[in-house]
């Protein structure tokens, strides 16, 4: 039995517009994209859009150049060697591969300035003048980058060189991470989309209110009530 039908019924109708809304949230009607997709892929560019630390990288890495550095690399297989050896010759270091072993000697500075240009241009999502400039796809570049660079930091603290395996280490997250992981996202500022994101969060709330609301007025119509 219904003891009280008009909190019942009106608990239904909000339940049933939360149906409704959350059929259209899941519906593909923002730019082809459902609700949360639509919201995730927005979040990500304004993520992104405050991620952008690498003009500082290249004015610390710039104290590195004609800093001479000669380590021993150890990569996955042969084939990624021979992909990173190009990355530093294209550095103007001498790189040689024997195996999955990759030797570079070469000028840290100048290693430094070629990995972050590579990083800023992924950045950017220009990702073909990455694969252009070493015949091979731009992701997996970054990603050799990245295996080369956490290699390097490795032996370079093994050669006591802390202040240079310190730099590798800030290329790697504020650069190379960060480029890697926003690929082809398209970077927006917060202020350009504060409309938006501030609907979604007052959005967010009043929905969520609303089911509990929704919830507490059927159980009520019933006649059920919580008591200490």
């Amino acid at each position: 039995m219904i003891a009280h039908k008009r909190e019942f019924f009106g608990g239904v109708g909000m339940l049933s517009a939360f149906a409704v809304i959350l059929i259209i949230i899941f519906s593909p009607l923002f730019n082809g994209k459902n609700g949360l997709e639509y919201l995730d892929s927005l979040y990500n560019s304004i993520s992104k859009g405050s991620a952008y630390y690498i003009t500082a990288t290249k004015t610390e890495s710039r104290k590195f150049i004609g800093k001479s550095v000669d380590v021993s690399l150890i990569m996955a297989n042969k084939e990624q060697a021979q992909q990173t050896a190009l990355l530093f010759e294209k550095s103007g270091a001498l790189a040689v591969v024997s195996d999955s072993m990759l030797k570079v000697k070469g000028d840290l500075g100048r290693i430094l300035a070629n990995c972050l240009a590579d990083a800023d241009s992924m950045y950017y999502n220009r990702g073909q003048e990455v694969s252009g400039k070493y015949g091979y796809n731009e992701r997996q570049i970054l990603f050799n980058w990245w295996k080369a660079f956490k290699a390097m930091e490795k032996d370079l603290k093994k050669q006591k060189k802390f202040k240079e395996a310190k730099i590798v280490s800030v290329v790697v997250k504020k650069a190379i991470e960060s480029s890697y992981n926003y690929y082809k996202i398209k970077p927006e500022k917060i202020t350009d989309r504060l409309g938006v994101i501030s609907f979604s969060l007052v959005f967010y709330v009043i929905y969520t209110l609303w089911y509990g609301f929704a919830i507490m007025f059927m159980f009520e119509g019933w006649g059920m009530k919580l008591e200490h």
